[in-house]
């Protein structure tokens, strides 16, 4: 679909969803707004790692469009669980916001988490982002296509989990690697899996050559890869990126995966949906703007894809219904 036609059936989505909200006349939106108070965007990941990188691209437009400041606070550990915690915690008054993705059922289906994504309330998913299995520039491997015989050749030289690669434990990349080596026939044992509190320090890691590989995106490592200081050893879609057309698919190397991280909004169990509606609103008008659009996908390999509350849930419900199944599979699930 053009950008033209999904902007017109995202602008039809929110008209459905929204009912009479849109339509009332600008002195009631701003009746709605809560006189400008501030709304807080609570992050589960540390200051620039991707969900932060991505959220921020968005608080701006949506601040000005509300009337209301968006104030994001990075709250990371425990496999984004602190954060989502204190979200579910929180009022519900529409006055705070959980920025996440899957981690909320990964984290659960992991063990990690108590909590499922219904105890939130799913209000829209936004957009998802390309995943890239990544190395550092002087590594041996050139890309993804190379990466098991580098394991079977590292154990031969310096014995088995000699290969260490980097994960936030029971995250949305822990579960990319899991797929990613039994796509390619290595087994989990045969790798070091390291643990990390946020993306920022696995780049570091990588950076230092502490760890051999990690799973990141455009928006957490865009700049190392133009400058080759981190080599993408393929990018976990069905086409190439705008953003790195060299790099091939993993399809194309013969590795059937394909991963994306996909990042939404939610709000506290209870929280009304006129005190959402407002915020959604904004949301829409914002990712409907093409050159924003096409910014998000060229720089950042992230695709619009809006789905406002019943239809989010019902997608995260299916979403959940799947990843369980390969959890069960891949020996990951509680």
């Amino acid at each position: 679909m053009s950008i033209g036609g999904w902007r017109w059936s995202l602008a039809f989505l929110v008209g459905v969803s929204l009912g009479g909200w849109a339509q009332e006349s600008p002195e009631a939106q701003a009746r709605s707004l809560h006189g400008g108070d501030e709304i807080r965007l609570v992050i589960p990941f540390g200051r620039g790692g991707a969900t932060d990188v991505l959220f921020r691209q968005i608080a701006g437009p949506v601040s000005e469009r509300l009337g209301r400041r968006i104030v994001l606070e990075n709250v990371s550990g425990a496999a984004a669980t602190r954060g989502a915690q204190r979200v579910r915690e929180a009022a519900p008054d529409g006055r705070t916001l959980l920025g996440s993705h899957q981690t909320l059922i990964l984290s659960f289906l992991s063990g990690i988490s108590a909590h499922e994504f219904q105890d939130f309330v799913p209000v829209a998913l936004l957009m998802r982002t390309i995943n890239i299995p990544t190395t550092h520039s002087q590594h041996l491997v050139q890309s993804a296509a190379g990466f098991a015989e580098h394991v079977k050749s590292q154990a031969t030289q310096k014995g088995a989990r000699s290969v260490r690669i980097g994960m936030i434990k029971g995250s949305t990349d822990h579960f990319f690697w899991l797929q990613f080596l039994k796509a390619v026939g290595v087994e989990p044992a045969a790798v070091q899996m390291v643990g990390y509190p946020d993306t920022v320090s696995q780049v570091a890691a990588l950076l230092g050559h502490e760890i051999d590989f990690s799973m990141l995106n455009l928006p957490s490592a865009g700049e190392m890869y133009e400058k080759g200081m981190l080599r993408p050893l393929g990018v976990a879609a069905d086409q190439r990126l705008v953003g790195l057309p060299e790099v091939p698919t993993l399809e194309e190397q013969g590795i059937a995966v394909i991963n994306t991280t996909n990042r939404g909004l939610f709000a506290p169990l209870g929280t009304p949906r006129e005190q959402l509606e407002p915020v959604v609103s904004a949301l829409a008008v914002t990712l409907g703007d093409d050159a924003l659009a096409e910014r998000l996908e060229h720089e950042f390999g992230t695709r619009v894809d809006m789905r406002l509350f019943e239809d989010y849930a019902a997608y995260l419900s299916n979403r959940t219904q799947a990843l369980k199944s390969l959890a069960d599979e891949l020996g990951f699930s509680r």
